[in-house]
């Protein structure tokens, strides 16, 4: 595909990075495949060949594509982890996969390596992406290994290129879509780690279905921030190259995100729920600083535009349907106010929205949210200022699309149909297929399922069944329209003594609405009732110490404050009521005030999801205060 693009959009910029001065450089597919080339050849010189598994630690950067695309022209297929990965974790990976190379971003990747020498016997030469110290060279050797740079690499290509280089096209020639393409370790909320392996049509056989829900054309740009090796932002530059658009490398921070955006004018985003929310609570944050009649017309319109957006759905049929029929109820009962609201709406897009749409840049068109569910508040807010984010749904183990919102005629609160190359069905305990409406374990069959985990057949055989169908561990239904709606996980499902069954996910998602919330989990398995753990929005908590006179000298000491305490409680109890859909055992008796936010690594996987297997040891004594 790569060789295509670059014979058919030679002077295309693939991508866009930033040169020391912080100015944004383009690289053309030509430039790019050549350097691909180079690299390859380079990869032979030190002794990789077909069947080669190449570790790969380093964050996004344009660099990385070009070392991947280099490892898949060869036959071999990279290993890759991000470098908020710990030392345990890294050299779990490279011994696991038996790489005899390993390329890292920088000397911190190496030093982890260096601490867990002895486990990894295998490893051998060491590529930098930044160039290391000469005397950091000398204790590489001293250790048994063999360092080059990113140019080291290149170079060696270069010299041999006329025999090498054609050595490389008969390898691209001799590839085939069921060859290992890498080979993703991922432990999830799980912990257990598992190397997921994907082949080339796992990926490819995503790209003919996924124009006709995201749109990007020859020549246009995508800004990117996700950790690239997770499977989710991969697909994504899989996707921008498969268009012969350019890849725009950022940074998922607040201000430098919003300014690239500013810069570069990207036609599309794709990102975590987590950034979408950050961007939402900036600009609540700016608008309750702006205050007065700004703050009050912004309000006003928001609520406007949201109310006549969902009466809109209704009259055209874009909210969720698990039975005929509704659509005449609709129609009659909605038409008219949703006409009558209109015009404020329209005025609220040119006085607030329009302010609103240009931070994103003059030229975006779509972001698509993924790797999580997107909270329902985060998306009518967007969808009523008209900023268009296609929400998505996928694994790892499925390369991992399987559906995407369209952007044309969406259907609100649901991850759209399954794309062309696969099949979904919801199944209940004994595997029955269940009907639209019905909640059940989401199942998944077609082109872009794994071959299994790698050298785990055990694993492999619990989650994937003789027929090819992959058991997700995911709770969804199906409207009567074939839409999937997510409901959480089964491992995550929380029984309590009198048996119920609770999802946390929509009880989380709804807490994290308020202003003062930036984020909770629900616990309570086997208990009599849920409590939760809450990380209070620190600037908002403060602000409201300020306004009421409350004294403090240190955060910790405002947060044991009753006057604080009594704001979350009455905070919760708005939001998680009958009123709003939730059953009476469904209610928060017992919460618990966090100073510290979740970190990645810590609380958090990379895609910013609750690790949860380790909170009871994080956080033992708040749990136990919690269920006393």
């Amino acid at each position: 595909m790569l060789k295509r693009i670059a014979s058919e959009y030679p002077d295309n910029p693939a991508q866009y990075s930033k040169n020391s001065a912080g100015v944004f450089e383009p690289l053309s597919y030509r430039s790019y495949y050549h350097l691909v080339l180079d690299f390859a050849s380079g990869l032979l010189a030190i002794g990789e060949t077909r069947g080669s598994r190449i570790g790969l630690i380093s964050d996004n950067r344009a660099e990385w594509q070009h070392c991947s695309m280099a490892i898949m022209a060869i036959g071999g297929a990279d290993v890759p982890r991000g470098c908020d990965a710990n030392a345990r974790e890294i050299s779990y990976i490279l011994s696991f996969a038996g790489c005899r190379t390993a390329i890292l971003e920088n000397e911190t990747q190496v030093q982890k390596i260096l601490d867990n020498r002895q486990s990894l016997p295998e490893l051998k030469n060491l590529v930098f992406l930044d160039p290391p110290a000469e005397s950091f060279r000398k204790t590489l050797q001293e250790s048994g290994f063999t360092a080059y740079s990113y140019t080291d690499i290149l170079d060696l290509g270069r010299n041999g290129n006329s025999s090498r280089q054609s050595e490389i096209e008969t390898e691209i020639e001799k590839g085939s879509g069921d060859d290992i393409a890498t080979v993703i370790f991922t432990s999830g909320t799980t912990g257990e780690p598992k190397g997921v392996m994907l082949c080339h049509r796992n990926f490819l056989c995503q790209l003919e279905y996924l124009p006709e829900r995201i749109t990007l054309f020859p020549g246009e740009k995508a800004l990117c921030v996700l950790p690239v090796w997770h499977s989710f932002e991969r697909l994504c530059e899989y996707v921008i190259l498969y268009r012969a658009a350019a890849i725009v490398y950022s940074k998922p921070v607040g201000s430098i995100l919003l300014a690239d955006l500013a810069k570069m004018n990207p036609q599309l985003m794709p990102s975590v729920p987590r950034i979408w929310e950050s961007v939402y609570d900036g600009i609540y944050r700016l608008m309750r600083k702006t205050g007065g009649v700004s703050w009050i017309l912004f309000n006003f319109f928001v609520n406007v535009s949201i109310l006549d957006c969902r009466l809109e759905r209704r009259v055209l049929g874009r909210n969720p349907r698990f039975r005929t029929g509704q659509r005449v109820f609709d129609l009659v009962l909605c038409t008219l106010p949703w006409l009558l609201l209109f015009p404020l709406r329209a005025l609220g897009g040119v006085l607030v929205f329009k302010k609103i749409r240009a931070k994103l840049g003059n030229s975006f068109r779509h972001g698509v949210s993924g790797g999580g569910a997107l909270p329902p508040n985060i998306d009518d807010f967007f969808w009523a200022v008209g900023i268009c984010v296609l929400e998505g749904y996928g694994l790892t183990e499925t390369a991992p699309v399987v559906a995407v919102r369209p952007h044309k005629k969406p259907v609100f609160g649901t991850i759209g149909k399954p794309l062309g190359c696969c099949e979904v069905k919801i199944v209940d305990e004994t595997g029955a297929e269940l009907p639209p409406g019905v909640k059940g374990t989401v199942m998944i069959r077609g082109e872009n399922v794994m071959k299994g985990y790698y050298n785990k057949p055990e694993l492999t055989a619990k989650v994937l069944s003789p027929d090819g169908w992959f058991d997700t561990g995911d709770l969804g239904l199906k409207t009567i329209s074939g839409e999937i709606i997510l409901r959480g996980r089964k491992k995550d499902t929380i029984v309590l003594r009198g048996g119920e069954n609770i999802e946390p996910a929509p009880i989380e998602m709804k807490l994290n609405e308020s202003r003062y919330i930036a984020q909770s989990v629900v616990l309570g398995q086997d208990q009599r009732y849920l409590g939760a753990l809450i990380v209070v929005s620190r600037d908002e908590i403060i602000a409201f110490a300020k306004e009421n006179d409350i004294e403090f000298s240190e955060f910790a000491q405002l947060l044991a404050n009753q006057q604080i305490r009594k704001l979350v409680e009455s905070e919760i109890a708005s939001l998680v009521n009958q009123k709003n859909g939730f059953k009476l055992f469904e209610r928060i008796n017992r919460f618990e005030l966090l100073e510290k936010p979740f970190e990645t690594g810590v609380e958090l996987s990379a895609k910013q999801e609750i690790m949860r297997y380790k909170l009871d040891d994080l956080y033992k004594k708040e749990i136990q205060g919690m269920f006393k």
